[in-house]
């Protein structure tokens, strides 16, 4: 196990915290979801009402070492200071004398906040030196930004050979459920795959196939293993070069006793759009129809599976979501999923945002915030952000 905040003594210290305050912005720079800003808080308030001087850091959006105006942190210095009732300091670099100033200058229970830490090339670079000069602001280092765990930048992983170095709440709670998932589930456990690419999931399944029982495929990605199945695909996106792998998947899935369950209807339409008209078909899809969705006929068997299922992890959508059209499937499969009592854990990105979309989040035993990274645990890498950290002794 990793240290977290309770694990250290923060009274008078200067708690350098690098935290996800990756956020979108509207056109006049408006905050429009500050979800990853309220996952931050109760580290926040934890090293806060515990007498440390808070550092944060951040980065956002992808200024590849180049100052952006657009990309400063201003808004969310803003979006803290109304959250904390309490002004946090926005500096106009991360490092530098001014920021050394700032720093030096804080009292017990002073917050704030560095500028976008990717206008520096070496961020990314991960260089050294570059670490060295963040980890001088700090006394003790906290990593509470799970969605960039499975890079080792400057201020996730070079940091942390010069401070002693802990989980916040957010990494702790993320790293709970993910080591829950990949190496002590409940059986019977179900996962379920969606999204774009088989190829972008093949390192998942394979190591998640000793694991799981039940294995439940949606998305683009349906139409790869229906093919290989001999079903009828129609003109919908298949990756005729995965066609070997998908065979050796249910060849091992069939040596594991693992269920695999497919798509048995479809929700097709001849054209990618808003407005295209749409049906269901049942089986085989028509030349010139492109699936987009999975069925009803499909939702009800993959309810089965889950009903039955004490474990449930859930990585990439069943359609087409954000068109409100081919977005029924996924919906149904989180509304499904939010009356169960087994543990439910839902990989971030487009996962994550269409079970918020369907206001289904709190529901869920634990809603990733790292896409990629959630990615990555599952398909049992290890994760530099969080490998760094000091263990518990």
């Amino acid at each position: 196990m990793k240290k977290t905040l309770r694990d250290v003594d923060l009274k008078g210290k200067r708690v350098l915290m690098r935290a996800d305050f990756n956020v979108p912005l509207d056109e006049n720079r408006n905050i429009t979801d500050d979800s990853r800003i309220q996952a931050a808080m109760p580290s926040i308030k934890y090293i806060l009402e515990n007498g440390g001087k808070l550092v944060l850091m951040s980065h956002m959006g992808r200024p590849k070492g180049e100052v952006k105006s657009e990309l400063r942190l201003d808004p969310v210095a803003d979006r803290l200071s109304e959250l904390l009732g309490r002004t946090v300091k926005k500096t106009d670099d991360c490092l530098g004398e001014d920021v050394e100033e700032t720093v030096n200058a804080m009292k017990d229970g002073d917050v704030i906040l560095l500028e976008n830490l990717r206008f520096h090339k070496e961020e990314t670079k991960n260089d050294p030196d570059f670490a060295k000069k963040l980890a001088s602001l700090g006394d003790i280092f906290v990593n509470d930004a799970f969605g960039t765990c499975h890079r080792a930048h400057a201020s996730t992983e070079g940091v942390t050979h010069y401070l002693p170095s802990v989980a916040g709440f957010l990494v702790e709670k993320e790293i709970r459920y993910f080591e829950k998932v990949t190496k002590d589930p409940d059986e019977p456990f179900c996962l379920v795959l969606g999204g774009a690419k088989v190829a972008d999931k093949i390192p998942l399944i394979e190591n998640m196939l000793d694991k799981i029982d039940f294995l439940l495929i949606g998305g683009a990605m349906a139409y790869t293993f229906l093919k290989s199945r001999r079903k009828g695909v129609g003109d919908s996106r298949v990756e005729d070069e995965m066609l070997d792998t998908v065979d050796n998947i249910f060849k091992k899935a069939s040596e594991k006793n693992v269920s695999i369950f497919l798509p048995k209807d479809h929700v097709v339409a001849q054209e990618i759009n808003e407005n295209a008209k749409s049906k269901v078909v049942d089986e085989d899809i028509p030349d010139g129809w492109i699936g987009l969705d999975i069925g009803p006929r499909t939702v009800k068997s993959y309810e089965s599976a889950l009903g039955e299922s004490k474990t449930i992890a859930w990585n990439g959508p069943m359609g087409l979501f954000e068109m409100k059209q081919f977005s029924k499937g996924t919906r149904a499969l989180a509304e499904y999923m939010a009356k169960l009592d087994s543990t439910t854990v839902i990989g971030g990105g487009d996962t994550a945002a269409a079970v918020n979309q369907a206001g289904l989040g709190a529901k869920m035993s634990h809603m990733s915030t790292g896409g990629g990274a959630s990615l990555e645990y599952l398909e049992g890498k290890v994760l530099p952000g969080i490998a760094a950290l000091n263990d518990k002794e």
